[in-house]
């Protein structure tokens, strides 16, 4: 194994940030300095030392924003594919929270997560609540683990499915042998994923889905898990050198919940973007 990778894995860190260390000359193997591409064999002895990374910092940024809907308590975005949700390691600017602390001043809730409700990963586009006011956060909050608030998504899967529509059902938790993976496993949080095939492509299909819960990359992880990843996945499944996605095709297209002030019904949708249908284009039968 890689020496980035392993340090990577033992500590807990991205790649990138292991190899820095070792660039750094604060890792070494048998007592030699390391490379990040030095291979680690088993009986060896490896020595690494991680500097304390800097706070994180959720700071306004002036970026365009595509608002649906938007009052004194909350508003609605559809974010786009290759914008992270919120701030964290590897992506401290140019977030989705970044921009909203710009349009609207301050937000309730964990300060590196301000105002959010539910995420979508960096790679997936489509519709967020935002929470403007403390009452309304938890007021959305509760709805969302009591399963009220309704979001469907689209997205292209590799193959299709040999049953038109069905429910997935698996706990999810971290791999165990790669901390930036998420996996099926025993102990992990329940998962509860129903699909219905939409489209039927050449060797693909597009797919709708609905969850129950919302765990970490839970579509991508349970698409995978029977044989379907989702198209251009590079995590899940494989890059996809034909369509001009940043990352997986998975849009969440409806969003559908009551508002946390008024009670009233609320309902919303939004198209996938342009990437997503010339991949629909392309792989028309």
């Amino acid at each position: 194994m890689r020496c980035d990778v392993l340090i990577a894995r033992l500590a807990g860190v991205s790649r990138s940030a292991a190899a820095a260390a070792i660039k750094s000359g604060n890792a070494r193997v048998n007592g030699a300095p390391a490379k990040p591409s030095t291979l680690v064999n088993r009986g060896d002895v490896v020595a690494y030392r991680l500097e304390p990374e800097q706070p994180i910092e959720a700071r306004p940024e002036a970026l365009p924003l595509e608002i649906l809907y938007e009052d004194e308590a909350i508003v609605v975005v559809d974010k786009p594919a290759g914008m992270v949700t919120h701030p964290a390691r590897g992506a401290t600017a140019g977030t989705l929270v970044n921009a909203l602390l710009a349009h609207v001043g301050s937000l309730p809730g964990d300060a590196l997560r301000a105002g959010l409700v539910h995420r979508l990963d960096r790679d997936t586009s489509g519709l967020l609540v935002i929470a403007k006011t403390a009452k309304a956060l938890a007021t959305l909050g509760k709805a969302m683990q009591k399963r009220y608030i309704v979001r469907e998504y689209r997205g292209i899967v590799v193959g299709i499915p040999n049953d038109p529509q069905g429910t997935i059902e698996g706990a999810i938790g971290r791999d165990p042998r790669d901390r930036r993976r998420f996996a099926i496993r025993a102990e992990g949080k329940p998962a509860i994923t129903h699909y219905a095939v939409r489209k039927r492509l050449r060797h693909a299909a597009e797919l709708n889905f609905r969850l129950e819960t919302g765990r970490t990359h839970q579509i991508r992880v349970h698409l995978a898990a029977i044989g379907h990843p989702l198209l251009n996945d590079p995590v899940y499944g494989h890059p996809d050198r034909r369509v001009a996605l940043p990352g997986q095709a998975l849009h969440a297209w409806r969003l559908a919940f009551r508002h946390p002030v008024t009670m009233a019904p609320l309902e919303f949708e939004a198209p996938p973007p342009a990437g997503y249908l010339q991949a629909l284009e392309l792989l028309r039968p």
